[in-house]
């Protein structure tokens, strides 16, 4: 199963070799250091920024509200060390998710947390702002849901014309998200599964995805009964035979391509 998930176009080698050499390195994560050792490692010539944008919603009975703050926060690290030159941001958590007067969309679910689509917006530029007065050249946004895609585009190209005659830029980098959107399920296709199973939302990919995250993201006793089948409770495909395992390579890949596509599009900026 893993070796026709691998199709992906991935070699596993430089992923794993990558995770490794993160193994007892410094933090990548700016939360974890102090203002000085930021300031210093800013100074050495780590001015990489990645601000990783998950969002607080409804993942069905069997998988947390905070599924996507968690996987972003561990890819970001990951592809934060398989570049070498980058920091990770705290998690960005409160994104637009529907409507509340009347709720729409995930809103209509409990635990579900939205913000106006400005506000998120004035949010990303404000920390990028803070990030280039601390010396930061590269801010890359990372999203990690659908809905928000259009607002880290947005972001980018409104301070990148700002800061044109600077040697800053803003990258939107949607290889991320396109990985797990579009190329993972379909690597699940080839493998037999059907699009009713690997779904959209809290499905057969989602749930996999989350398992070689986390476990302790999903609910394995609500996962194999029937309270997660098939389109029940906000969850669109049917997750009862996600594993950690079917998730694995897409993990890989989206952290793999992810760091190649930073690469090209820092390289683009000089």
């Amino acid at each position: 199963m893993l070796a026709g998930l691998l199709c992906l176009g991935l070699a596993a080698a430089p992923v794993a070799q990558a995770q490794g050499q993160g193994q007892g390195s410094a933090p990548v994560r700016i939360e974890d250091l102090t203002s000085t050792e930021l300031r210093d490692q800013v100074r050495a010539g780590r001015t990489t920024i990645i601000v990783p944008i998950g969002g607080t919603e409804q993942n069905g009975a069997h998988m947390t509200l905070g599924k996507h703050n968690a996987r972003v926060k561990l890819l970001s690290e990951k592809i934060a060390r398989a570049l070498g030159n980058a920091l990770v941001a705290p998690v960005v958590a409160y994104v637009p998710e529907g409507g509340i007067a009347p709720p729409t969309a995930h809103m209509r679910y409990p635990g579900t947390i939205t913000v106006p689509e400005e506000t998120f917006e004035r949010v990303l530029e404000y920390a990028t702002r803070s990030f280039r007065l601390h010396g930061f050249r590269d801010v890359v946004f990372l999203g990690d849901h659908g809905g928000y895609q259009k607002s880290l585009q947005a972001v980018a190209d409104r301070l990148n014309r700002e800061w044109a005659a600077t040697p800053v830029r803003v990258h939107a980098v949607d290889e991320y998200y396109r990985v797990a959107a579009t190329d993972y399920p379909e690597a699940l296709r080839r493998r037999g599964f059907g699009d009713d199973e690997i779904g959209t939302h809290a499905g057969l990919a989602d749930t996999s995805l989350a398992l070689a995250v986390d476990p302790g993201l999903v609910r394995m006793d609500v996962l194999r009964s029937g309270a997660a089948s098939a389109n029940a409770d906000g969850v669109r495909g049917d997750p009862r035979r996600s594993t950690a395992e079917l998730g694995q390579p897409g993990i890989d890949a989206i952290v793999a391509r992810t760091a190649d596509a930073i690469r090209r599009s820092v390289a683009r900026r000089h």
